[in-house]
């Protein structure tokens, strides 16, 4: 994919396999002083208590959606979409809309010389893919990226391969990027690599101003 020109800020999508790191990377390029725009975080937001979100969901899934808190039962949802592709394009519906308005309003309001726009399933979408003017892959082996599920969460590995499948093969996340983060090892070895590119990303956005 070759680098191009966007209206407004430059942006850099930063993407990944679920337990690749994309939230360790990000937090390099923060402490750089890079804006990071997060469509998980955003997400979160959405759907905890109060957000934006959780009266669509209730009137199109019931409040069996919704846990005593008042926020999406993520538990009931995640079990629910996966068995349901009709159920997913629904909930998808509601928040994919939601999120791409507010990243946008997030990276039009950075003060950064450029953005990070953190998603995980950019790949998936051209909606995304359009709006970045570079795309930056955090890469590891699928098995690597188990293990580290594993560790963080209470998902089973067989669940874990699900969430996988249902992802961009590793091949085509890596055929669409036009930088990579190896983290494969010890996340120590990021800071270098996120250093270079760190300082690649100011000169585009110069170039691009």
């Amino acid at each position: 994919m070759q680098s191009v020109t966007r209206p407004g800020p430059f942006i850099v999508g930063l993407t990944g396999g679920i337990g690749s790191g994309k939230s360790a990377v990000a937090d390099r390029f923060a402490l750089r002083g890079v804006t990071i725009v997060d469509t998980d975080g955003i997400a979160h937001e959405l759907t905890a208590s109060g957000g934006a979100a959780i009266a669509p969901i209730r009137a199109d899934f019931g409040d069996t959606a919704i846990d005593v808190s008042g926020a999406m039962d993520r538990k009931a949802m995640r079990d629910l979409v996966f068995a349901d592709p009709d159920a997913r394009q629904r909930l998808e519906a509601i928040l994919h809309p939601m999120i791409r308005d507010e990243s946008d309003r997030r990276c039009r309001a950075a003060t950064s010389a450029y953005v990070i726009l953190a998603v995980p399933l950019l790949i998936e979408s051209g909606t995304y893919r359009e709006r970045c003017n570079r795309i930056c892959v955090v890469d590891c082996p699928v098995e690597t990226q188990i293990a580290r599920v594993k560790t963080r969460s209470n998902l089973d590995e067989h669940q874990i391969r699900a969430i996988i499948a249902a992802q961009t093969s590793r091949e085509d996340r890596l055929a669409a990027a036009d930088d990579v983060i190896d983290n494969s090892g010890d996340l120590s070895v990021l800071d270098d690599q996120v250093e270079i590119l760190h300082a690649s990303y100011l000169q585009a956005a110069s170039s691009a101003a």
